[in-house]
Order: C-alpha cells, then sequence, then structure tokens
C-alpha cells in the first residue's frame, strides 16, 4: 500500500448491522435475506444449493458468518484473510460494508458460479439487469436521440458544449431511478430540458466545476468506476460516447466489477450484453449510439478493465500498488453509485459537515463522485443543509431522492 494512500485525518467508527434502528439494521435483516430469497426464486439452483441459501437469508439476523467452501474463485484465498477476523462474529456485529460485500462473494461460493459444471458463470441476478433494459425502452431511446442531437451540435460549433456535458452528468447521477419518474424530474416534455427541478434535489453540485477542469487539456483521460448495470450503464455510456465524439477526452476506461455483486453491479460482459441490446434497436437515433460505442472499443478509445478489488472490502484508500499506479494517469477519476461513495469514505461515520477532500487526500488524480444517497455515509454537507433536510424530508439519507456531484481536485 502506497505510504500517503491513508486519510490524513482520524477515522470514525465504521457501520453496524447491530445499530438499532438504523438503515444498516434493516439492510443486514431484511433486505439482505429478502435478496437471497429473491436468488432462490429467479433460478432454478438444485435443492441443496437453495437450501443454503435459504440457511444463509436465516442467519443474517441473529447467526454467525460462515466459512467459504473450496471453489476456483480467484480471490478466494483473499477473501479468507477478509474475513478471518470475523468468522466468529454474528452478522449484524461486522462492518456493515464487510458484511454486504461477503454476502454477495457466499452466494456466489453457495451457487457454486466458479467451480465447472451446469451453473459456472451463471449470473443469479441475470434477470434483473435485463429487465431494467427492457422496461426502461422509452427513456433509452429519447436519451440516445439526445445524446445524438448534442454531439452534432458540438460538431457544428467546433468545440465540446459544456451545458450537454453538465446535463449529462445530471444523467448519469439519477441513471438509477429507472422508474420513468427520471423523465418528468428532467423535462416537462421529451423536447425541452428543465432541470431546475431536479437541480433542488443536488446537495452539492460541482458539475461546472467539471467543465472547467476538462476544459484544461485537449488530452483528457478519464477513468469511471461504474456503478450498475440497466439503464444506469445506459446513462453512464451516453456520457462515454458525448466526452469521446465531443473532444472532452480522448480516452475513457470502464472499471468494472469482475463478477456479480450488490445485484445488478455492472460486469464487463453486461457491457458486452447493452451495446448488443442498443444494436439491435429499431430507433435510427439508438442504432447511431450503438455504432458510435462500437467504434470507440473498436479504435481503443473506451476501454473495458475489471479488478477484485472492486468487488473486496477495502477501503478506497487501500487500492493495490497497480491500480493506485494506473489512476494516476487519469485527468479525472468519476466514482459512481451509493456503493463505490461507501468504498471512498471507507463506510465509516463521519460527521456529515466534514470536508470531503480532507478524507479524499489519497487518490492520485482528481475525482468526481456522482451519487444518490441511499446509505447513512456522507460527507461535504453543509450544517444549514442538514437541518434544511431534518424537516424536509427525514429519509434524505437513504431514500434515493437526494444527490451530490462533488469534485475533488487533488493536483
Amino acid at each position: 500500500m502506497h505510504k500517503n494512500q491513508l486519510p490524513k485525518i482520524t477515522l470514525p467508527s465504521p457501520l453496524l448491522g447491530s445499530e438499532i434502528g438504523s438503515f444498516t439494521e434493516y439492510t443486514v435483516t431484511t433486505r439482505m435475506p429478502d435478496i437471497a430469497r429473491r436468488v432462490i426464486k429467479e433460478n432454478n439452483f438444485d435443492q441443496e444449493i437453495n437450501q443454503s441459501l435459504e440457511q444463509l437469508a436465516t442467519d443474517l439476523k441473529t447467526g454467525y458468518l460462515q466459512p467459504l467452501k473450496p471453489d476456483h474463485g480467484i480471490d478466494i484465498e483473499n477473501w479468507h484473510q477478509y474475513i478471518k477476523p470475523y468468522l466468529n462474529q454474528r452478522w449484524i456485529d461486522i462492518p456493515w460494508f464487510v458484511a454486504e460485500t461477503y454476502f454477495y462473494r457466499l452466494i456466489l461460493n453457495i451457487t457454486n458460479y466458479f467451480i465447472p459444471g451446469k451453473y459456472q458463470n451463471l449470473d443469479p441476478f441475470i434477470s434483473q439487469k435485463e429487465q431494467g433494459l427492457e422496461i426502461a425502452i422509452d427513456a433509452i431511446i429519447y436519451l440516445c436521440t439526445q445524446v445524438e442531437k448534442w454531439l452534432k451540435e458540438s460538431q457544428q460549433q467546433s468545440k465540446p458544449n459544456k451545458s450537454s456535458l453538465i446535463a449529462l452528468l445530471y444523467f448519469s447521477l439519477w441513471g438509477n431511478r429507472v422508474d420513468l419518474s427520471l423523465w418528468s424530474a428532467f423535462a416537462d416534455n421529451r423536447s425541452n430540458f428543465d432541470i431546475e427541478k431536479r437541480l433542488s434535489n443536488i446537495l452539492v453540485d460541482d458539475s461546472f466545476a467539471v467543465t472547467k477542469l476538462l476544459t484544461k487539456s485537449d488530452n483528457n483521460r478519464i477513468d469511471i468506476i461504474v456503478d450498475n448495470a440497466g439503464f444506469e450503464l445506459i446513462c453512464d455510456l451516453c456520457l462515454v460516447n458525448f466526452l469521446l465524439d465531443s473532444g472532452f477526452a480522448n480516452q475513457v476506461i470502464l472499471h468494472l466489477k469482475p463478477h456479480p455483486t450488490f445485484v445488478s453491479d455492472a460486469m464487463i460482459k453486461d457491457v458486452q450484453y447493452t451495446q448488443e441490446f442498443l444494436a439491435a434497436g429499431s430507433h435510427p437515433d439508438v442504432k447511431s449510439f450503438s455504432k458510435r460505442l462500437s467504434e470507440n472499443l473498436e479504435t481503443g478509445k473506451l476501454l473495458l478493465k475489471e479488478d477484485y478489488f472492486w468487488t473486496s472490502p477495502l477501503p478506497f484508500w487501500q487500492l493495490p500498488p497497480s491500480l493506485h499506479d494506473e489512476l494516476a494517469k487519469s485527468n479525472l477519476i468519476i466514482v459512481k453509485g451509493d456503493a463505490n461513495y461507501r468504498r471512498l469514505l471507507g463506510d465509516l461515520h463521519w460527521d456529515y459537515t466534514t470536508k470531503l477532500a480532507d478524507i479524499v487526500t489519497y487518490l492520485p488524480a482528481p475525482m468526481v463522485a456522482l451519487r444518490t444517497l441511499k446509505s447513512e455515509v456522507a460527507a461535504g454537507l453543509k450544517a444549514e443543509t442538514l437541518t434544511e433536510l431534518a424537516t424536509l424530508d427525514p429519509n434524505w439519507l437513504t431514500n434515493g431522492e437526494w444527490g451530490v456531484i462533488q469534485l475533488v481536485n487533488n493536483k
């Protein structure tokens, strides 16, 4: 680990499932058991596997961690070390991020994902990922059409369009709102944007500073730590195409999960499936968008990479040296989603007014977090904002209705 990676301020305690009445407790004791049982329902696993999944669901409330059985996963020895300190503890008593990441790794272990046979490489969450695209087809058509329009405008003006980039940052932020309320939030109709409605729900908005950063250079490399597959990934790919084809960047690297986790987190094969889904569409703007995406992949302007760090329980400041050095080549790291944000802050009980730049001192390049709030972890907020939110929306930390676009420039 690089010596300069640890945050330079005292680390608070981690979130735990034993915190009565917390969203963390609700997740470990209710949401995670529901997810395990949904895996049973949505797949055709053998009875023995289903019994093990049901036992996992039952254990989460009051039971103890179970060890991994031998499998062929590249990361299994690392996981033996990660969970060694917690094997004699209850699920609710260990740090939430460890519990949650291990929960998903254990599901793959139980379902023989890494073992040669009929279930090898079978994504237990595949049906939900595919449905996420199918139910959002109208939104996909609209967004692809809008991106094509913006790209033509940028080409006519012979310069990148900052306002269009900001709009796509908003879409990338709110993209996991797959229900079509996204569109009423951004537009009064399908030809004119009205982003003011959604702007009021962005607690910190550094989007303009991001555009200023990217216009300083004509040779930008941008790294995106990807969150979900489905419509959110479509929004991210729209941002990618615009960054590359409008001149904001000459290379974009997507950092993806090496195996299924957190139900809908995107892997390389999810990007490939999404590209095939778009290519099969009949709408001309969707086909044009798909062609741009294919060309960017073929020319190497868009690269897809995976690393087992992204499925580990480690905080961001424990980046392996190879990944740290790779990200040091970036002009901007875009960190997507709630789980990646939790990793960014170590999933710890920070005071919500702590300056984000005082925590994220360890990254080797500028970073912007695009995050809708779905957990009790936050930083960089103003005290008056917290006071207002306490009255306006008591569940603001966890209901996904509020977001942040937070830039930390370490260079």
